[in-house]
């Protein structure tokens, strides 16, 4: 069944509705959770037959549960969009948000999705989850350039489905202090270490971003 054949399908086995006991089963996730099933539920209410429902398969509740992030309040955005338009407003939509969100991003859009979030939402705790409950199941969190390179450095197409869990307001990454207080230190560690070695190590002592510590660090060895 599908969205665009849902109708067909209950004209189908609308004599069944009413005579037997008729089940709707999917083959991936939850029907009615970005999948087909809510117009056969709703005709089945409309029409007093009653309904019920089964807890089944669902990516939703283990992604926030592996999160790391407060689900105890959370919003379910369904899937990313497509166009760019779309994904712009959609990502302003749950920045705007004081709960944390969760939703569906298919494999040719977690890099683009993940892009927007570190431009609009970098201070937002972040997880990633893929294949849950299966043998590769995968969750990442921290910081997005190390979320992002984890998910890239599998050295194949990225395949499957994620869902990305994004924390609220209040759930944003401990205040980091200013670089210029660590400037002395960072110094000496630039005369022994690469940059990128110092930009590691300074990211995992002071929980500032990579992207700003890079950038500060090549203003400093400009200067």
């Amino acid at each position: 069944m599908h969205d665009h054949s849902e109708l067909k399908i209950i004209k189908k086995v609308e004599k069944q509705l009413y005579e037997k006991k008729v089940a709707l089963i999917s083959d991936a996730g939850s029907p009615l959770i970005s999948d087909p099933g809510y117009k056969l539920t709703k005709y089945c209410i409309d029409n007093n037959i009653n309904v019920t429902s089964i807890p089944g398969a669902n990516s939703i509740i283990p992604s926030l549960q592996l999160s790391g992030i407060p689900i105890n309040e959370f919003y379910f955005a369904g899937f990313f969009p497509k166009s760019d338009k779309k994904m712009l407003d959609f990502i302003e939509k749950i920045s705007n948000l004081n709960i944390t969100s969760v939703f569906f991003v298919s494999n040719n859009k977690i890099n683009i999705c993940l892009d927007i979030i570190e431009k609009k939402m970098n201070e937002r705790l972040v997880s990633v989850s893929k294949e849950l409950t299966k043998l590769n199941e995968k969750t990442y969190r921290g910081d997005l350039q190390d979320i992002k390179k984890n998910i890239n450095s599998e050295g194949e197409k990225i395949k499957g489905e994620f869902v990305v869990v994004v924390g609220n307001n209040s759930n944003r990454k401990i205040d980091s202090p200013d670089l210029i207080e660590y400037e002395h230190e960072i110094l000496k560690l630039l005369s022994k270490f690469s940059l990128t070695d110092v930009v590691e190590i300074v990211h995992k002592l002071t929980n500032i971003s990579k992207n700003k510590v890079y950038k500060w660090l090549l203003k400093i060895k400009k200067s």
